[in-house]
C-alpha cells in the first residue's frame, strides 16, 4: 500500500503537437477498459519542467498569453507555476491502441507524466452559463 498523499504516475506524453500520443505504462492499462466509448477525455498531467522550489513558490502571476491581463493568484488563471505543478486539458480521443492513446488538444510537452485520466461526462463536466473575468476571454484558444 502506498503512502498518503503519494502520486503514481500512470504514463507519460510520448508526442506532442497537434496530434499526440500518450503511452499508459502496462499495469494501468486494464483501466483503460472502455475509454474508447469516449469521444473526450480530461487529461491531469504533470508540469515537470515546473517542478522545482522557484515554480512551485510560485503563488501570483500576470498571464502573458492573457493581453491586459492583471496580476492574479495562481488558483484563479491556469499558470504552470503553481504549489503543486498538475495541468488539466480536456483531450479529443481519437484512436486507443492497446496502451496507447491518440489524442487533439493537450497542451502538455512532449515527456510530461500523466497524472490520470477521466472520461469527459457533458453531462457534470459542461457549465454552459459559468462565470469568468473578461481578461480570462482574450486569451488563445483552450
Amino acid at each position: 500500500m502506498s503512502g498518503v498523499g503519494e502520486i503514481r504516475f500512470i504514463g507519460r506524453v510520448e508526442s506532442a503537437g497537434d496530434t499526440c500520443t500518450l503511452v499508459i505504462d502496462p499495469e494501468y492499462c486494464p483501466a483503460l477498459l472502455g475509454v474508447e466509448n469516449y469521444s473526450h477525455l480530461l487529461v491531469l498531467y504533470w508540469f515537470h519542467l515546473r517542478d522545482n522550489d522557484e515554480h512551485r513558490g510560485t503563488l501570483r502571476v500576470t498571464p502573458p498569453r492573457h493581453k491586459g491581463a492583471p496580476l492574479t493568484g495562481v488558483f484563479a488563471c491556469r499558470s504552470p507555476s503553481r504549489p503543486n505543478p498538475i495541468g488539466l486539458t480536456v483531450v479529443e480521443l481519437l484512436r486507443v491502441n492497446g496502451c496507447r492513446l491518440d489524442v487533439s488538444g493537450l497542451d502538455a510537452l512532449e515527456g510530461s507524466p500523466i497524472v490520470d485520466l477521466k472520461p469527459y461526462s457533458s453531462r457534470a463536466d459542461s457549465v454552459p452559463d459559468a462565470r469568468t473575468p473578461e481578461w480570462s476571454k482574450r486569451g488563445p484558444p483552450a
